[in-house]
């Protein structure tokens, strides 16, 4: 895998691995007061700063939905008048891509005025080959490609007709009314009806202004169109909405294309563990086999040697068995050395920042230890086992491959807030763990089959993780872990001393 998988994590992560000091991002801040749509709270201070994106946006749509009735029912027609020879299918199919362009455009418009990022639908299914084909004919099975087409065609030109017109009178008569009385003298026809007369003679029959019609009609086109305009946040803001209500639930993924996607993921992830489990598994057998194996046969040798000297040469029987036991204290020490790569002790005791100060502590190269989370943090003993050897492995690769002079080790909590599930506080969504270790050695790492970090790669997405790679030839190396926790998990960044 290329190193420009590091920048894409990075991006995703919200962490920069080359920084000077990387920091944990903070969680977002807590929305203002009020009621929206999407379940935050806003002011009216608020609601009159969204006015000028979502008046553009609402005086826009009449073009927009002209232009895409115009194209798609041109497009789609044609094709089905011509159904009866193949290019008819092949009309159709384009007018049902012409659509899906057409919707993808209308969520980045409402994405422009303000509104939450609908997610759209995952148009090829994973792992299926691109054919021609598949191509031509998916979209016909595709339901998705048809809800955009309709969007286009029929929901987003009747809401569009509608949120135009009464945007364009609504702001109309705001801002005639309260200009009325510039423009309301040039007017020739000063013998016609009076709209403060007819309405004041619809409430009140047979009441007369004892002052100048003129003046009379410009206090009252002032009334309404203040009227009007104190209103107009309120109305734009509530088609806005109703324009994303209805792209949400027409050019929005489906709940249940999500809970595919995660079933997949945890099928994705249960392999990977497995595998990783596996890789361990076969690594300590082949540790076991060329060392305390090796070592404990030698010992049975040296034992046998001993015996049959016992009695004929005791003094070399002796060595014999010196030489046995530094090999059977050399034997108890690799498999204690073994088991700490089990379970390590401290890790079991301490916690995983003790594990890791334990591991700064005894790495060759000078590391720098940038823990920026509770002191008495503890996470399950899955993340933590997996954290510590992430990092082992890559303090053992710094120091013995990328002829490193200095190491920073960095861990951090980051909130991210799941898309669509934001409330009131802002802050809702997963918390990762960012483990970053970075150096300033030679670089040239890369992610690829049958290398170590393919191994950490294994590992971390068994735990729905993922290992970020950022390595150009010649150094700095930056390469992160980041691991999703429980939502009991705690969010508290501690600043680097």
């Amino acid at each position: 895998m290329p190193t420009t998988t590091g920048a894409i994590i990075t991006a995703q992560t919200g962490t920069d691995p080359t920084a000077a000091t990387p920091t944990a991002a903070t969680p977002t801040a807590a929305a203002p007061t009020g009621s929206d749509g999407d379940g935050t709270r806003t002011t009216y201070g608020a609601l009159w700063r969204r006015v000028p994106q979502e008046l553009l946006f609402l005086l826009l749509t009449l073009p927009v939905v002209v232009i895409a009735l115009t194209v798609l029912s041109t497009v789609f027609f044609t094709g089905v008048g011509l159904l009866a020879v193949v290019v008819g299918i092949v009309v159709v199919v384009a007018s049902l891509y012409l659509a899906r362009g057409i919707g993808l455009v209308e969520l980045v418009r409402l994405r422009w005025a303000g509104q939450p990022a609908t997610t759209p639908p995952r148009w090829e299914t994973p792992g299926e080959p691109a054919t021609t084909l598949r191509a031509l004919l998916g979209p016909l099975v595709n339901g998705h490609y048809w809800l955009y087409l309709l969007h286009g065609m029929v929901v987003n030109v009747v809401l569009g007709l509608v949120s135009w017109t009464v945007t364009v009178v609504w702001l109309s008569v705001g801002l005639g009314g309260v200009s009325y009385w510039f423009w309301g003298r040039f007017l020739t026809d000063t013998d016609g009806v009076w709209l403060h007369e007819v309405i004041l003679g619809w409430v009140l029959p047979g009441t007369t202004l004892p002052i100048d019609p003129l003046l009379a009609e410009s206090l009252f086109q002032l009334a309404l169109g203040l009227l009007f305009l104190l209103t107009l946040p309120y109305i734009t803001h509530a088609f806005t909405l109703l324009h994303q209500f209805a792209a949400r639930g027409m050019l929005g993924a489906w709940r249940s294309e999500a809970l595919q996607r995660e079933v997949a993921d945890l099928s994705a992830s249960r392999g990977a563990a497995v595998a990783a489990e596996d890789q361990s598994l076969r690594r300590l057998e082949r540790d076991i086999h060329d060392g305390p194996q090796q070592r404990l046969v030698r010992l049975q040798m040296d034992l046998a040697s001993a015996e049959r000297k016992l009695t004929t040469d005791p003094d070399a029987a002796r060595a014999l068995i010196v030489e046995a036991r530094e090999q059977a204290h050399d034997t108890l020490e690799e498999l204690r050395a073994l088991s700490r790569g089990l379970v390590p002790p401290i890790l079991q005791d301490r916690g995983l920042l003790a594990g890791l100060e334990s591991l700064a502590a005894r790495s060759t190269v000078p590391v720098r230890l940038e823990l920026q989370v509770d002191p008495a943090l503890r996470l399950s003993s899955e993340i933590e086992r997996s954290a510590y050897f992430v990092a082992a492995e890559l303090l053992t690769n710094a120091a013995k491959h990328a002829r490193a002079t200095g190491i920073r080790l960095h861990l951090a909590l980051r909130p991210v807030a799941d898309e669509g599930s934001t409330g009131s506080t802002g802050t809702a969504g997963t918390t990762w763990l960012d483990l970053w270790v970075i150096d300033d050695g030679v670089g040239g790492a890369r992610l690829i089959d049958a290398h170590g970090l393919q191994g950490l790669d294994e590992r971390l997405r068994g735990l729905r993780g993922v290992l970020s790679v950022r390595s150009p030839d010649g150094g700095p190396t930056a390469i992160g872990a980041h691991i999703p926790l429980p939502a009991a998990v705690p969010v508290r960044a501690v600043a680097v001393s």
